[in-house]
This record gives C-alpha cells, structure tokens and sequence, in this order.
C-alpha cells in the first residue's frame, strides 16, 4: 500500500545498501522506485574548516572550477549536457563538506555516472579558467557579503566568537585570500582533497543497488587514491566571558548579532538546543514573537541554528539577530531577549510549548526524508559528520525523547553570558562611512 505525507503518522525508515571499494570510494544506495527519477550525489569530506589563513575560500573556489571543463568536458558543458536530459545541477560548499548532485530521469544514470568520474580523473585546471572563476567568486561575495545588510557584521560575528577554529572564516574566504590565491593552491587542492579515499556517493531514487554498485565501480572504481586526507585538529576552547563590537554601516535600522557556542552535531544536546532554539524564534507562536515583535518592539528577532544534516561537524553557533524599529532603543531589545532567556533558564517551557515545536521538527524532517535529493543529502552528510550511516533513521525518534528538563538543562549551559558573543550594528551617514574606509 502506498504511504501518504502525513507527518503525524508517517515514520519512514530508509532503506540503505552501503558499498565500499578498494580505493576508499564509499557509496550509498537508497531505492524508491516509486517514481522514474534518481538523485546522483558525489560528497567530498572537504569545506572551509579544511582550510587555513592564506587560502581561506578555496573550497568553495573549487566547487566552481569543477564545471570549468575537463579531458572530454568543455567549460560549464557538464550542465548543459545534464539540463539537455531533462535534470537539474548544482552544487554547494560548507563548513565541513563540498556536494555535487544531478537530479535526473533514472534512464540516464549511466551518464552522470561517466561525467561526475570524468571530472574528478581528468579536470582542466588552467590559468585563463582560475583567473575568470576567481572575479566570479569574488563578486558572490560582494553580493552576498559586502552588500547584504548583515553579511559582514555576521563574519565580524563568526571571527570574534572564535579563536582557534577555523570556522572563524566564512566559507567563500577573505577576500584579500581570494586574490592572492594561485593556480598552484588549487592543484594542491586537487591532489589533496579530491582522491576516491575522500567521497561518498550517494544515489537515492528509482535504481537497484546492485545496478548503482556496478555503475560507480565501473567509471570510479580504477581512480587511484592518495589515501586519507590530513585531519583537523584544532579545537575551540571554551569561552571565558561576554565578547563585544561595534560594527559601523549605513543602514535604515538598528541591530544586534549574538551567539552562543553549541555542542558538535554528534553530540545529544543538539536535539534540545534544536527545540528550543525553534521555541525561542521560530514562527508567530515562539517567544521572541509574542513578547518583542508583536508588541512592537522589535521589527524581527530570528534564531538560527541549522537543523541537520546542515549541523556543523564541530561545534557550531547558535545565533539570534534582533532588529529595532527606527526610533526604538536597541538597549531595551537586547535587554528582553536575555530576560526571556532568564525565565526559560529559571521556569523552562510548557509542555504545549515542546509539544508545538516537536511537531514543527517533525513535520520539517518529515518532508525532507520524503524527497529522493534531500534523503540522500541527510544521510550521506550526516554519515559523513558523524560516521552513523544510519543517523538520518534517528532524527525523528530524537526529536521526540527530549523532555522539559533536557530543553531547560540545555538553556542554562549554552546560553550563558560568559559563552555569548555579541556584534551591535552601528548606523552611520555616507560621510561617515567613506572616513571609515572601505570594506571587501
């Protein structure tokens, strides 16, 4: 009988086959066949958190030269091809991993299969193409960075809650890094990073495992590995106390950015941080809705910690943003949002509360596991974060153990002053500004 989308009911559990080959290539194999489409996924356990000062943003560089051409490939050919057989492409760079994937009808399997390996065995890395794709890379970060209204008070934000760790720097890098980049940091890269022993493919849809397995061991089974890539070490230490700045702009409004370190995604706190962080601020019923934007006090305050398999690897930030009204204090906003934060600490949530948000969670991950591209996302990330193949089949039965007291417990470790870093944006006049200097 075929299963309906009812969230409150459905409790799907993913079928995986896992294959591993000799070169250290994993692959995962979700079949449903119950429409003629496949979701081809190749992961790279590389991101920014890879990287180090000097070649921040090379990742995400990367990402792009992979559709610059290769042997057999002309420059972005790789899409057009895709598009040309009714499927999509794309592509994403994060903290922890680099993702490429082709949604496309399951008759033409073989051909993503034979594209995605003739890309990674036989990339043309040129001077020409380097150049033009770093200007591209370069002007994503003027649009979504330098021009955004939060972008850089948000890096600003990152660079001061952490020390250590290299997710200080924002995944499409500094942009000095960017221009002082060579050709030769992204051979390197290539050699490094981009080997058999470094991917989990994932193909989730209307295939059979043992077709998937012949398919990826025939085009990817012979590329020669370099063996494991370097591991990161470094650790965040704990924080010692508030951090604060000012970041001056010109803007129509007053802000605030504040973060709160969080544990690793494989850590059980996650889940009660997750629910309260959905209490605190996700829709017109959460906390900050009612008792600040409702009555006016402030335009919008948001709280952002990414659900999985989007978790950092490492532990990550959770961060709340609030925006006055012009006129209205910005003081008097930030004020509240503690106190709120205080009388969960002190009180907790309802039970009507937690029972809200569990519904919020599971209907989000209920849609996300019902879609053949986002299943084989969660579970190839997820299993490349956390080494738990099966992490995507605990999602739901996590959300639903965490108790009043695990939410409250979670409020007072990680939402402390002493683990709070705070960025006040500024508003200031263009004469202002320009005396400040530029910004990149």
């Amino acid at each position: 009988m075929k299963q309906t989308l009812d969230p409150e009911n459905w409790n799907p559990a993913i079928g995986i086959k896992e294959y591993q080959f000799d070169n250290g290539l994993k692959l995962l194999v979700l079949p449903d066949n119950s429409m003629p489409i496949v979701s081809f996924q190749v992961h790279y356990a590389v991101g920014s958190r890879h990287e180090r000062q000097g070649i921040t943003g090379i990742s995400h560089l990367f990402e792009h030269m992979m559709f610059r051409g290769s042997k057999e490939l002309g420059p972005e050919e790789f899409a057009r091809i895709i598009q040309a057989k009714g499927g999509d492409v794309n592509a994403f760079t994060t903290h922890d991993t680099t993702s490429f994937f082709e949604n496309i009808p399951s008759e033409h399997l073989e051909l993503v299969v034979r594209l995605e390996a003739e890309r990674l065995r036989n990339l043309d890395l040129t001077p020409e193409s380097f150049a033009s794709e770093r200007e591209v890379v370069r002007s994503e970060r003027k649009l979504r960075s330098v021009d955004s209204p939060f972008g850089l008070p948000l890096e600003l934000l990152f660079a001061l809650a952490y020390t250590q760790h290299s997710y200080k720097w924002p995944v499409i890098g500094w942009d000095d890094d960017l221009v002082a980049m060579t050709l030769a940091d992204c051979l390197e890269f290539h050699r490094t990073y981009y080997n058999p022993a470094n991917i989990m493919v994932s193909v989730a849809g209307d295939v059979e495992p043992e077709t998937a397995r012949e398919l990826v061991a025939r085009y990817f089974g012979d590329i020669p590995s370099s063996g494991p890539v370097p591991a990161v070490y470094t650790k965040e230490p704990p924080q010692r106390g508030e951090r604060r700045a000012v970041f001056k702009k010109v803007s129509q409004v007053e802000a605030f950015l504040a973060s709160f370190h969080t544990p690793a995604l494989r850590d059980p706190d996650i889940y009660p941080l997750m629910l309260l962080a959905a209490a605190l601020g996700l829709g017109k019923a959460s906390r900050f809705y009612q008792k600040m934007v409702r009555p006016g006090l402030a335009i919008e305050v948001d709280v952002d910690l990414s659900p999985p398999p989007f978790t950092p690897q490492d532990p990550g930030l959770l961060v709340i943003t609030g925006i006055v009204p012009p006129g209205q204090p910005l003081a008097a906003l930030e004020e509240a949002v503690w106190e709120e934060i205080s009388r969960i600490k002190a009180d907790g949530l309802t039970t009507d509360e937690l029972t809200r948000v569990k519904k919020l969670m599971r209907s989000q991950t209920v849609r996300v596991l019902a879609n053949n591209f986002y299943r084989g996302l969660l579970t190839a990330l997820l299993y490349l974060k956390t080494g738990n193949v099966n992490g995507a089949n605990g999602l739901l039965p996590a959300y639903e153990s965490v108790t009043l007291e695990q939410v409250q417990q979670a409020a007072r470790t990680y939402l402390s002053e002493d683990n709070r870093t705070v960025v006040v944006v500024k508003p200031v006049s263009p004469e202002e500004n320009a005396i400040l200097g530029p910004v990149s």
